[in-house]
């Protein structure tokens, strides 16, 4: 049975990704260190983990499998939950996939190195509609994947 898992402490899409778990009637697990708003849906499940350093990521990555879906902004555990067979998609709807992986890792790389030297000052983008709309698209896509497993 599919799950989707989603690295919820910066994640802007959480409202999207509930509507689309509920309409599919798929369980969703918003992991985080300070927790959210309790849903009264059971198929909406709030995880807290400890404040350690990636206990957010350690965990979904314990229970992420092939058929799931992880939502995160975070390369790294991309790259750890792809290793595992989950789908993974950023909030703008860009799948993370096993060819963009290793361009994604070394432009995180990159953009750390420019950032430490102050030729990076700003954090990108703003997050626009657009992006939310793209996300729900890719999200009912995984989805539609996920049931073909």
């Amino acid at each position: 049975m599919t799950e989707i898992y989603v690295d919820a402490d910066a994640c802007p899409v959480k409202a999207e990704i509930e509507r689309v778990a509920l309409r599919h009637e798929i369980v969703m697990h918003l992991v985080s260190n300070s927790g959210f708003r309790s849903s009264h849906n059971p198929l909406i499940r709030n995880v807290v983990v400890s404040d350690k350093f990636d206990a957010a990521d350690d965990w979904i990555v314990e229970r992420a499998k092939v058929g799931d879906i992880v939502i995160t902004t975070d390369i790294q555990l991309a790259d750890r939950c792809l290793k595992a067979g989950a789908q993974v998609l950023g909030p703008t709807g860009k799948p993370f996939t096993e060819n963009s992986i290793g361009t994604a890792l070394a432009m995180r790389e990159l953009s750390s190195q420019l950032r430490d030297m102050g030729e990076i000052k700003d954090g990108g983008p703003a997050f626009s509609a657009a992006d939310r709309s793209r996300f729900l698209n890719a999200l009912e896509l995984a989805v539609q994947k996920a049931k073909k497993l």
